[in-house]
Formats: structure tokens, sequence, C-alpha cells
């Protein structure tokens, strides 16, 4: 997992984010779908959060949640040099307990990927024992890798800047057993960091669960209603375009919104 033992690099790769605005449009959705008054928040495989950082300077209660200590010490050290107040866990998405409920959830960057059905039925347990009656959790790009064509390798490459520090980041993925719909996610970070140049990959089978699916494990776990599956881009998500309504080339910026019964 070297790629995510290098949060700084991760940050700058995932730095074309509008932060600020998807913060914006968590607060729409909120204030159209949550039951009750959100104060205490949750971002999942939160890594170095930027949305979480702008929720702090909000004023909302923030708690990141990650399994990876390199990324927690890190949004630890952002929060402290921004001086806000964040609340950190080191735990595994699919099995966490936390001290206090929160009111939102969130998990962000196609983080929303388990190797079993029976993973993500655990997350969805944990999740809602973590979540206030009435309270909202926001899955941003679900099915990352799904299309139509699902069975065909996929690539990808972006190149962004800071600081004087160069990131390439590659995410591919192919498939490894069809029957079971497992694919292999590989993600590579290539640095130039001041003229000092490495590469850190990250790879991983991922079991893919697809939309009617997914309905299905939520409906078996029976704690949460879902309310809905939009379209998107990177910061905004649109609720005027349900996923039954949108091109097959435009789902890849997606969220899934489900309400703790």
């Amino acid at each position: 997992m070297t790629v995510y033992r290098q949060p700084l690099y991760y940050e700058i790769a995932f730095s074309f984010i509008d932060a600020k605005r998807q913060v914006d449009c968590f607060e729409e959705i909120i204030s159209k779908f949550s039951e009750i008054k959100v104060r205490r928040v949750l971002d999942i495989a939160c890594g170095p959060s930027l949305q979480l950082r702008e929720m702090a300077r909000r004023g909302y209660e923030t708690i990141g949640l990650d399994i990876n200590s390199e990324m927690l010490e890190y949004l630890r050290a952002k929060a402290k040099e921004e001086g806000l107040k964040i609340e950190t866990v080191q735990a595994d998405m699919t099995n966490f307990k936390l001290r206090k409920k929160v009111d939102y959830a969130f998990i962000m960057m196609g983080s929303f990927n388990f190797k079993s059905n029976e993973a993500l039925l655990s997350h969805l347990n944990s999740t809602a024992a973590s979540l206030n009656k009435g309270g909202l959790y926001f899955i941003q790009n679900f099915g990352v890798n799904w299309k139509i064509d699902w069975t065909k390798p996929k690539k990808q490459s972006w190149e962004t800047e800071k600081n004087g520090i160069r990131v390439k980041a590659t995410y591919e993925t192919h498939v490894k057993d069809v029957v079971n719909q497992i694919i292999t996610e590989k993600i590579t970070l290539n640095v130039n960091d001041h003229g000092k140049k490495q590469t850190f990959t990250h790879e991983e089978d991922l079991k893919l669960v697809f939309p009617q699916e997914l309905k299905l494990l939520i409906k078996l776990n029976n704690k949460f209603e879902f309310l809905g599956w939009w379209a998107g881009n990177t910061d905004w998500w649109h609720l005027n375009q349900p996923l039954e309504k949108t091109e097959e080339s435009k789902l890849d910026t997606n969220m899934i919104l489900l309400r703790r019964k």
C-alpha cells in the first residue's frame, strides 16, 4: 500500500477537486434530505480529506476514519497547521465503532469498494451504528469502474503540480474473475519532487457491485432508506439527473444517498 503511505503526494494527485464547492453541495443535500440537524460529520476512508477540513472551517464537529496511520498523521498535522479541530479514528471501514454517533457520513473518490458482498454488508452495519436516526450517508462514485463494457481493461492518467512537486497519477483496472465480478485495481503515482523522482503503487483485488445488486444489499441490510442516485461531476451532483435517465458515458461521477432508518 505504498501509495497510501504518501499522503502529501496523494493529496497533490487529487488536488484538482474543489472542496468548497463539494461542501456547498453537501449542505444543499443536507437541507433537502436530512431529518435531523447536522452538527457532527464523518469522512470514511478519509485520507488527507480536503472536504473534512473545509467542514471543520464551517464549524462542524469532524471525524476522519482511515485504516492508514500515515494518512491520519498527515490529516492531524494539516488540521493543526490550519487551526482546525479534527478527530481521527484508525479502523477498517468494514468494522468500526465511534465513541459518539454522527449526523452525516460521507465517502469520496470511489472509496466505496469491497472484497465481497459480506464486507459491504459489514460496512453498512458499522456505518448505521455510527449514524443517528434520520442522518444521511453520501456515497460518491459508486461503481467507479462500472460500465456496460466493464470486462474491458481501463486506464486513465492525469498530472497535477503544487509547490514545485509534480505528480502523474495513473488508475487502471483489469478483470481477474468474470463469474465472481473480481477486478484488479492498480494506482500508480510517478512523483518529481524538486528533481527527486520516485514511483509509488498500490494493487488490490476488489469485487464490483452493480447497481441493482447494491439496492438488494441495502434492502437486506435493512438499516438505511435508499433515497436515490444521481449523476454529477467531480465537485457537484445534480439532483435533477437520476442515473436511470443518464447516458452511460456520464455515469462515472455519481452519488448515492442513503438515510438511516
